[in-house]
């Protein structure tokens, strides 16, 4: 089938198939043919050979004129009975002394110029359309000082020609024949060999965005297309993993929205409900600033994070200390920690070449985690690690309740949150870790999170020196 100028496989295959077993059969019948002419060759030279050498002896004999006289009657006795035999002797004069009746012979055979192999004939068609193949060689008579004369014998060959030519059009025939035969054979068989595509087809067409959970058993295909299932059931599992998060992050967004613009809304129609003092009005509109504020944090961050997924988030490096990084931002967050009763520590020290503000605001994204969850009276260390040549870690720890393991690989997702039930902060959105990680990628680097009973420790990886070529996040 060929749709569009495009050949199928199993066109293909059928070409393929149909064109090396004619090229086989084609071999076949040439070699078969000359096999067969040459076994003819050889039966005609056997004849050949001993007429040739018979006639040959006939005239080595010859030793006076009256032995040259009685020299055709006695090949004509030495020749009687031989249908289809041709032979000739000529004198080195050109005097024909004997030939037998009908004889046609070329030139080069009766030539004493031509240097003729008797072991290699040659064949001709006289003017009867009578197909002949002959040899002739120099004879050298018994009579003194007479030059050699030129014996040639033939063989009609005709028979022989009419076998070849049906012999060669049966085998060219079925040669045709054989060929469209294996066509069809190769049609056939690629469509049974192609037929667990089609079955493969027939699954993938049921799969839909509501059963991006079915996958195609690996089980009932041939091994050479094992890989291939594999790869698509891996990317059906990547596809169900993203319209999952998708949707998800559809459903968080639009309530992380309906509440501010909720709370927008109702606080408006009941301002708006009677008349208000300016003093009212005022109180009003500083607690929409609020919520404004609230959907502004939101709208950065997805404006930040779409960079981050259309390879538009690019740093801009230079020479950094970690650990300064971290004290300026200990400044920052003292009085929030002093509030919670949190102490914080830092320690290590590694220089890496980032970007500053994105590297802050990663840092600051774990430090406000870890404060939102630190019980009162506990401590979050920070630590810089440059122990090892091309990167340097910086982790931030803090006490609290273990976060279960199923949850850990998807902290870093928009929009997650570990207890779905729970309210949530005014002061977060669920996008802070997804933005640390995009800025990480962005650097080269990763971010990580392990957690046990005793703390959960969020790490960065940051590479000393920048990438040439920025690594966007996805």
């Amino acid at each position: 089938m060929i749709l569009g100028g495009r050949k199928s496989i199993t066109f293909r295959l059928t070409l393929l198939f149909a064109s090396a077993s004619t090229a086989v059969l084609l071999l076949l019948g040439y070699l078969i043919g000359g096999s067969v002419d040459r076994h003819f060759e050889a039966q005609d030279m056997e004849v050949l050979a001993g007429k040739l050498q018979l006639t040959q002896h006939a005239v080595e004999k010859v030793g006076s004129q009256s032995d040259l006289d009685a020299l055709p009657q006695q090949l004509d006795d030495s020749l009687i009975g031989h249908v289809g035999l041709a032979v000739v002797v000529v004198a080195p004069s050109g005097q024909i002394l004997y030939a037998t009746r009908g004889a046609e012979f070329p030139q080069v055979l009766l030539d004493k110029s031509q240097q003729f192999d008797p072991e290699r004939p040659i064949a001709w068609e006289t003017t009867a359309k009578q197909s002949f193949r002959g040899i002739s060689t120099q004879v050298t008579t018994g009579m003194d000082g007479a030059p050699p004369a030129i014996v040639a014998v033939a063989t009609d060959i005709s028979q022989h020609e009419h076998f070849n030519m049906a012999f060669r059009e049966t085998l060219w025939s079925f040669v045709v024949l054989a060929a469209l035969a294996t066509g069809i054979l190769g049609w056939v068989a690629a469509r049974r060999g192609l037929a667990p595509l089609q079955a493969i087809k027939r699954k993938a067409a049921d799969i839909t965005a509501h059963r991006l959970h079915t996958r195609i058993p690996v089980d009932s295909v041939p091994v050479e297309l094992v890989d291939l299932v594999e790869t698509l059931n891996e990317m059906l599992t990547r596809l169900e993993t993203s319209f999952s998060q998708l949707s998800d992050f559809s459903s968080d967004i639009a309530h992380e929205l309906r509440t501010p613009v909720s709370n927008l809304l109702t606080q408006t129609q009941v301002t708006l409900a009677k008349a208000r003092t300016p003093d009212e009005y005022r109180d009003v509109l500083a607690s929409n600033i609020e919520e404004f504020e609230r959907l502004s944090r939101m709208i950065s961050d997805m404006l930040f994070l779409a960079k981050s997924d259309n390879q538009l988030l690019i740093p801009h490096p230079e020479q950094l200390d970690l650990i300064d990084e971290v004290k300026g931002l200990f400044e920052f967050y003292e009085a929030l920690a002093e509030e919670k009763s949190v102490a914080l520590s830092c320690s290590g020290t590694g220089v890496v070449s980032g970007d500053r503000l994105m590297l802050r605001r990663a840092i600051s994204n774990l430090l406000s985690n870890a404060l939102r969850y630190t019980p009162a009276g506990e401590r979050i260390v920070v630590r810089v690690d440059n122990s090892t040549d091309s990167v340097v870690k910086l982790s931030v720890a803090n006490p609290g309740k273990a976060i279960p393991a199923e949850h850990l690989p998807r902290l870093f997702d928009r929009f997650y949150r570990v207890d779905g039930s729970r309210q949530r902060f005014t002061e977060g959105v669920g996008l802070g870790l997804a933005i640390t990680r995009s800025i990480m990628r962005a650097h080269g680097g990763e971010a990580s999170v392990r957690s046990d009973l005793m703390s959960t420790v969020f790490e960065l990886t940051i590479p000393r020196q920048p990438l040439e070529t920025p690594i966007h996040a996805h």
